[in-house]
């Protein structure tokens, strides 16, 4: 591709703005249908998991981050599990906040993403994926991890740029209800860890704030269905848009 043939910005911003049709409602229902197999069904959701996987320690480096800590980096396994590393008191309001923000990422990014379908924004909603996993790949600190935001931004970001309206549409809906149902089913296997006793979010928080880990559990539990219940109106059409993006 020579320099003539490069998008100029006025391009890029035309596509990032352009506003897509609603799809047929049917079209809604099969792909959270689909999400739903995917997420159900385990030895695909054992590979897939890795995607809420990221979602979660994004959320623990983002509440970090806010709340004053350093960020020292982001570790993703190839069992699906994750660690996000910070500096700062091992004590206190900010680490509280950064331990609970993992599980409910996924499904505050469903309905982030839900809100944004919903809205007819589709390749915003995908570019601002790729946006954020490019910003974690700085933080990433071994290979998997690497490979794994790697290949996700490159499939997410070859959608939004190459795939039709209709790609890009049933791409946007799938991953948005696999968010919202993945961060559900991430919770339930919570409290599998948890009563393991393998020193879980709950565990870690229990230690932190005396608050049983089971209830830890259940208040994620909550996040998770109120979300998926939100952004899953939100797909449907049965709740207004939010506000006009």
């Amino acid at each position: 591709m020579n320099a003539s043939q490069l998008p100029d910005l006025s391009q890029i911003t035309d596509h990032l703005t352009a506003v897509s049709p609603p799809p047929p409602l049917w079209v809604v229902i099969v792909t959270g249908l689909a999400a739903l197999l995917l997420v159900g069904y385990p030895p695909v959701w054992r590979v897939l998991r890795t995607g809420v996987t990221i979602a979660h320690e994004i959320g623990h480096a983002i509440v970090a981050v806010l709340t004053g800590r350093t960020l020292r980096g982001v570790r993703l396994h190839s069992d699906t599990s994750g660690v996000t590393v910070s500096r700062g008191k091992p004590y206190g309001l900010g680490m509280i906040l950064t331990t609970m923000a993992g599980y409910p990422a996924p499904s505050a990014l469903g309905v982030g993403c839900a809100a944004l379908v919903a809205a007819g924004r589709l390749t915003l909603m995908l570019w601002l994926l790729v946006g954020a996993l490019v910003v974690l790949l700085v933080f990433i600190r071994n290979l998997f991890g690497l490979l794994a935001v790697v290949c996700a931004g490159a499939l997410v970001f070859l959608v939004s740029w190459f795939g039709s309206p209709v790609t890009q549409s049933v791409f946007g809906y799938a991953a948005t209800w696999f968010l919202l149902l993945g961060g559900a089913r991430a919770v339930i296997e919570l409290q599998r860890v948890h009563t393991r006793g393998d020193g879980s979010d709950a565990d870690q928080l229990a230690g932190l704030t005396r608050v049983p880990p089971l209830l830890w559990v259940l208040l994620f539990g909550l996040v998770a269905v109120a979300a998926l219940a939100f952004g899953g109106r939100l797909l449907l059409g049965a709740w207004p848009p939010i506000g006009t993006l």
